[in-house]
């Protein structure tokens, strides 16, 4: 009798297909995976090395110098707040003291019997000018730019909106042809 043909056994077919499948699948995730960790091996070692031989050298004066450094400019920078922060005060015991002025001569103007509202260019010390009446003062002119829209526009009205209006459909079946 001849020999029967050769046949590969079922289990060993199976295991082929199924590592065929995983590279099909997931072949360039293993691909850079591989590459990945062959970079590592090359270069890992070469770097830890170089740490190795060469540790960071701590100098006493170069950390004293640099503390030093440190205090200097935080003491800079305190200095040119505490001189910001005494302007800073001075202008405002200036404003107070405006503001105090402003209304001890309102009290005295009440006293006199004058008005206690006071134009801003106005000292307390000069008397009020008694000119026309200013009841009939002229108005400002309005500036003559074009409105962008008229003025009775509404957006929610759906006038003058032009060809975007938007309208409901027809009511009822639709008739067929």
């Amino acid at each position: 009798m001849a020999d029967p043909p050769f046949h590969k056994p079922v289990v060993e077919n199976v295991a082929v297909t199924a590592v065929w499948s995983v590279f099909a699948d997931y072949g360039w995730f293993i691909l850079f995976g591989l590459i990945a960790i062959y970079l590592l091996v090359q270069n890992l070692p070469r770097k830890i090395r170089e740490v190795r031989s060469h540790p960071p050298a701590y100098e006493p004066e170069a950390i004293v110098r640099r503390e030093e450094a440190m205090m200097a400019a935080r003491r800079r920078m305190q200095e040119e707040f505490d001189a910001q922060a005494a302007v800073f005060r001075e202008k405002q015991r200036e404003r107070e003291e405006e503001k105090r002025r402003q209304k001890i001569a309102k009290w005295e103007s009440m006293k006199e019997g004058k008005s206690y509202k006071m134009t801003l260019g106005q000292n307390p010390e000069e008397e009020p000018d008694l000119g026309p009446s200013t009841s009939t003062a002229t108005p400002k002119p309005k500036s003559e730019k074009k409105p962008l829209r008229s003025g009775g526009y509404n957006p929610l009205s759906g006038e003058g909106g032009g060809s975007c209006a938007w309208r409901p459909g027809r009511r009822g079946p639709s008739s067929g042809g």
